[in-house]
Parts: structure tokens; C-alpha cells; sequence
């Protein structure tokens, strides 16, 4: 990373520019504006060939020659002191399932799991090695989530939010050379263990509307305000906590006293989701802060620090729902083979078949998703086109998965206390919001692959018509044209050539022949996808942020083509016949849709097939995945 000094002033970006010219608000386009400057921050922490425009999304599109190479990924195999600490942690957690204590009498999660966990090195997984830590790298790290979430899903989300978004990362990534020796050694044994304080009540989305302050008092920040959905906030943990400090966003870690005090209390309300580890809302009132803990980044300001790790924790959320539909799927199978109608077991019917097959597709995808993204973060990529595409297709293919697939499937069992379904919808369904809603990141999606395209052709416009203090331009007005027509002869002499050049369709590498049609297609289909985008630039111009259903379908459909091309090229170079089955329907899934046409008779016939093959055991996915009971099973 490249440490820069922060600037004196900042200039008003292009999009303040849009913003006025396009009526809005004052208030409005202040606040837009400096959460665009704040990621235009994280842009620069990062060197010019892992920033956004540089990104494989960013090239897919705009590039005329398709960067296959950052399209496949290679995995490989942990350290041998990280695999068995991986093991470990897996033994820990499955020894206490096993005799029904994995939750206390309240329904949590015991802190002796979490000290059995942390002597095990699970909390140490993501801290350097010099402070103690494993030093794990992404391309492990995500895959064993997975498998953790497939013993339980809730130790296997803590391990993201103590290790990504809570306080491992900004402490690694942003603090000083004191701060990691005093706070790196104790996280890595996950005492404590740790959370990131972001939500307010008035504030979610709109992260300019923070109302928890902080001012110097000698050696302390005195800190007052409100929190709320803190997931990890319980006594003596320690939480990043973002206030406004002299009116600027900053990070204060804060170490929460071990019982309430009149300076700090937790706010308790009733949470259908997380309900076995802690989540709550922190009030603090006047709470003292040592200055020492505040985290301060080389630019920008503590929205920086927040960004920062959300990357890592929406591609976490992509595997934690790998791992979650595995265990669908486990649970699904036996069901299957016990239930009979019409003196035949379901598994022999179509649609339970197509199920199975279906969702075998979607934990493939999420695999591959997992894994590429994973990848792009080792090497040094930003990411965060390409973590929003992995964090947006897992929940919503979990929670479509959850409703459509695995509860109709068990019919009215899926209801019964004590089964999966019923027990964890909300946690099935939850991530839809996690690391951001996902039509909202589908915004800033779209957003992100626009920028780079919208400075070079756009901006000058813009900057003209602001100059000019022309509110509306008009193109059958002789002084318009003159005025903008430099930007105007650069822009058609893109189109030209782009309209000349079209796409191209690089060297792939050994696929099976279906799986090669569609990523052949999606790739073209991606590469022209910048001339309707540009136009859709064009034809909206300043009100095209507003046009947000708009802007959520062009996004949907490049997301979809991505996931199609990322899927094809990691499953179609699998060595198991029914990996590359499951890549290739769940292409052919998304193509069809894109398409905007009806599943063929094939397709129907293969995805039964494919579910028939997961159902005898070939789907080496679900190997150690255990099966949940039958539940009120009846006499053959």
C-alpha cells in the first residue's frame, strides 16, 4: 500500500458537481460527496494496478480484450501449522455439538467454547505471525469458514467479524507499531475477542448521519452516543467504535468494562437473527477513551477504516453461505430417501430431484465466487466490485435456497421445533442486509464501474456546463454545441471505434463444451455491455443517480454475467465430473434468465440427473457434512 499525506483542501469531485447542477440539496450533495471523497481515499491506499479501474470487473467491461488471466484463480493448500489449527477448531466445536453443549442454558454460545477455540488458534487466524497470529491467507481462510459454518454457522461468522470487519483488520492495517503490540497479541487468543460499532439508529446507508461524538480531554477521548446491531458487543470485549471527532469520522477502540456502569450500558432488544452469539446496542454516556486507542489512517478519515474491511467480510459472507447450503443439501438427501408418496421415495421425483441439483449448482458458484475473489485480495486487489458481486449472488442464492428449495422440500417438518429450517430463517435470510443491502451495493456496484468512464468523457461536460452555468444543455442550440464540443468529439470518436471494434473472445482454457459456450457468451455479452451503459449515461446524464431501478437492473445483469464466466472457468477445470455438472447448469441457469427465455427440455433433464448424481454421494462437497435427523419420522 502507498501511504500519502492527506490533501489541505478538498476539491469538489465531479459528482458535487452533478449532484448541484442537478438540483439537489445542499445537504444532499455535501454528504454524497464525502463519502465519495472517503472512497476515493481507500482508492489511494492501494497501488494504480489493484485500484477499481484495473479491477477484473472494471477491465471485463471496459476493456477491449477480456482479461481471462484475472479470471482464474489458483488455490492452494494451507501451511501446516494453519491446517491443523484449522482441524482443531473444527475438533472443538464438533466435540461439543456432539453432547449437546455447544449452547448454555440461555441459548449462547459458553465462553469455554471460545477459550477452547482461541487456544486452538481459531481467533489467530487472520493476525500476523509476528504478533502471535497464523497469518492465514485468504485463499485458506475463506474456504475453512465454509467448512466451519457446515458444523455451525454462528462460530464460523464470529471468526469473520472478529478477524475482518472487527478489530484485527484496523488495528492491522491502520494502527500504529504500539497499538499492534499492545491489542494483536491478545486478539490472536481472542481475549478479547472483538466487534465494529458502525450502525446508529439514524444511521445505516447514509453513513454522514453519525450522531456519536467524542472530544480530547487530556489523555482520553470522552465519548456519547449510540450504537445499535453491534454483533460481538458483550462485557470486556473490545469494539472499533465510529464517532465524529472535531466533525470528522474517526475510530476509537474501545474496551467495553466488564458490567454496566453510568458511562456504559448495553441496549437490549429482541433479535430474530444472531440469537447465539451477542448482538446489541451500546450507549455511552461521557465513556472514556484512552487517546492512545484512536486509529488514525495514513489519508482520509475513519469512513476509510470502516470500508476497509467490509471487502473481507462480504466475501466471508459468500462462503459462510456455501457453507450453509451444504448443510441444506446434507439434510436434504436422507430426508428425500426416507419420505414416500404414492409408495415411491421423493428423491425419485423431479422436482425434489431438480432441487438437489439446483442447489448443488448454487454452493458450486459460491465456491468459485469465494475462491476467485479470495484470490484477487491476496494478490493485492481492492476488490470491491468483485466481493459485492460475491456477497450480493450468496445471500440471495441462500435465502432462495432457504425458501424455494430446502423448506418446500420438507414440507410442514420444515416448521417443526428443532429443525433447521425453522430454527434458523432468520440467520438463512439475515445476510440479504449483512456488509451492506444488497440492491444498495447493487447501487454502488454500478457506481464503481461507471466512475473511470464518467471522468474521461462526462466530467469536462459537466465542468463546462458548470463553468458556463448552463443548467440544461441543448443540443439544437448552436452555443451549446460549440461550447462542448471538444468532450463531445472525444466521446463519439469512443463510440466509433468501440462500435468498429465490438468484442473479442480470448483463449480459454480446456472447458467442457457447454460450460465454454456460456462463458464464451458471457464474455462477449460483458464486453458490449459498455456501449448500453455509456448510453444509458448519455440518454440520463445528471439524473441517472436517481434512476435507481435503472441503475439496479443494468448492475443485476453485469453481476450475473460476471458470476456466469467466474463459475464456467473454476468448475469447468474441476476434476470431478459432478463439480463440472453443478458449474455448468448453474451457467446455463443465469443465461437463460439473462436471456430472458424458458429452461429447455434439456436442461430440465440434466439438472434431474445432476440431482440423482449429488443424492448417490458423488458430490465430494458434502463430504463430513453432517446430516440433520429426521424429524418425526413414521413407521415404512
Amino acid at each position: 500500500m502507498t501511504q500519502l499525506s492527506t490533501p489541505k483542501k478538498e476539491q469538489e469531485s465531479f459528482l458535487e458537481t452533478s449532484l448541484k447542477l442537478a438540483g439537489k440539496t445542499e445537504e444532499e450533495t455535501r454528504t454524497t460527496g464525502a463519502l465519495d471523497r472517503a472512497d476515493e481515499m481507500v482508492e489511494k491506499l492501494f497501488d494504480r494496478k489493484y485500484r477499481t479501474e484495473a479491477s477484473p470487473v472494471h477491465r471485463a467491461v471496459w476493456d477491449r480484450y477480456f482479461p481471462v488471466d484475472l479470471f482464474i484463480p489458483e488455490r492452494q493448500e494451507p501451511a501446516r501449522d494453519i491446517k491443523q489449527a484449522m482441524d482443531r477448531s473444527i475438533e472443538v466445536v464438533a466435540k461439543y455439538r456432539k453432547v449437546n453443549s455447544l449452547f448454555n442454558e440461555k441459548g449462547k454460545i459458553p465462553e469455554s467454547v471460545y477459550h477452547e477455540l482461541g487456544d486452538a488458534g481459531y481467533w489467530s487466524m487472520l493476525v500476523p505471525r509476528e504478533y502471535g497470529g497464523l497469518e492465514c491467507p485468504p485463499t485458506a481462510f475463506f474456504p475453512f469458514v465454509a467448512r466451519m459454518a457446515t458444523i455451525d454457522a454462528t462460530i464460523a461468522g464470529l471468526a469473520s467479524i472478529h478477524g475482518c470487519v472487527g478489530c484485527v483488520d484496523p488495528i492491522k492495517t491502520f494502527g500504529t507499531n504500539e497499538q499492534k503490540k499492545r491489542y494483536l497479541p491478545r486478539l490472536a487468543k481472542g481475549r478479547p475477542l472483538s466487534g465494529f460499532a458502525l450502525t446508529e439508529p439514524n444511521a445505516g446507508s447514509d453513513l454522514t448521519a453519525l450522531r456519536t461524538k467524542a472530544y480530547r480531554d487530556g489523555d482520553s477521548y470522552v465519548l456519547s452516543g449510540e450504537k445499535l446491531f453491534i454483533t460481538n458487543a458483550y462485557f470486556g470485549r473490545s469494539i472499533g467504535v465510529v464517532c465524529m471527532i472535531d466533525d470528522t469520522p474517526s475510530v476509537l477502540i474501545c474496551d467495553l468494562p466488564e458490567k454496566e456502569t453510568d458511562n456504559f450500558q448495553f441496549v437490549h432488544y429482541g433479535l430474530y437473527a444472531l440469537r447465539r452469539g451477542h448482538n446489541y446496542g451500546l450507549r455511552f454516556n461521557n465513556f472514556r477513551v484512552p487517546k492512545e486507542n484512536r486509529i488514525v489512517p495514513p489519508v482520509g478519515n475513519g469512513l476509510l477504516v470502516a470500508y476497509h474491511g467490509l471487502n473481507l467480510g462480504r466475501v466471508a459472507l459468500c462462503s459462510l453461505a456455501s457453507g450453509g447450503m451444504r448443510t441444506m443439501l446434507a439434510s436434504m438427501i436422507p430426508w428425500a430417501k426416507f419420505r414416500r408418496t404414492y409408495g415411491q421415495s421423493i428423491i425419485k421425483r423431479e422436482l425434489v430431484q431438480s432441487r438437489i441439483g439446483r442447489l448443488a449448482g448454487r454452493v458450486m458458484a459460491c465456491d468459485s465466487i469465494a475462491t476467485w475473489c479470495a484470490w484477487l485480495l491476496e494478490q493485492g486487489y481492492r476488490g470491491e466490485m468483485e466481493c459485492i458481486v460475491a456477497k450480493i449472488f450468496a445471500s440471495e442464492s441462500q435465502k432462495d435456497a432457504a425458501l424455494e428449495l430446502f423448506m418446500k422440500t420438507h414440507g410442514g417438518r420444515a416448521f417443526l421445533h428443532g429443525h433447521s429450517f425453522g430454527d434458523n430463517v432468520h440467520e438463512f435470510l439475515a445476510p440479504c442486509i449483512y456488509e451492506g443491502e444488497g440492491e444498495m451495493l447493487g447501487m454502488a456496484f454500478l457506481k464503481s464501474l461507471i466512475k473511470e468512464h464518467g471522468q474521461k468523457f462526462f466530467e469536462p461536460i459537466g465542468r463546462i456546463l458548470h463553468d458556463q452555468r448552463i443548467s440544461k444543455p441543448n443540443m439544437k442550440n448552436p452555443a451549446h454545441l460549440w461550447a462542448l464540443r471538444e468532450p463531445l468529439k472525444a466521446y463519439a470518436g469512443w463510440q466509433f471505434l468501440e462500435k468498429l471494434h465490438g468484442s473479442s473472445v480470448p483463449f480459454l482454457p480446456t472447458l467442457p463444451e457447454g460450460t465454454k459456450e456460456h462463458v464464451e457468451w458471457a464474455i462477449d455479452k460483458i464486453q458490449r455491455s459498455r456501449l448500453e451503459i455509456s448510453s444509458a449515461m448519455t440518454k440520463f446524464q445528471l439524473t441517472l443517480a436517481d434512476r435507481q431501478c435503472r441503475i439496479n437492473e443494468i448492475s443485476s445483469r453485469v453481476r450475473d454475467l460476471t458470476t456466469i464466466i467466474v463459475t464456467g472457468l473454476w468448475s469447468g477445470r474441476q476434476k470431478s465430473e459432478v463439480n463440472q455438472l453443478a458449474g455448468e447448469l448453474m451457467c446455463e441457469e443465469l443465461a437463460t434468465k439473462l436471456r430472458g427465455k424458458r429452461p429447455s427440455d434439456r436442461y430440465l433433464r440434466r439438472i434431474c440427473e445432476l440431482g440423482d448424481m449429488v443424492a448417490d454421494g458423488q458430490f465430494e462437497a458434502l463430504a463430513g457434512v453432517p446430516a440433520e435427523e429426521i424429524h418425526m419420522p413414521y413407521k415404512q
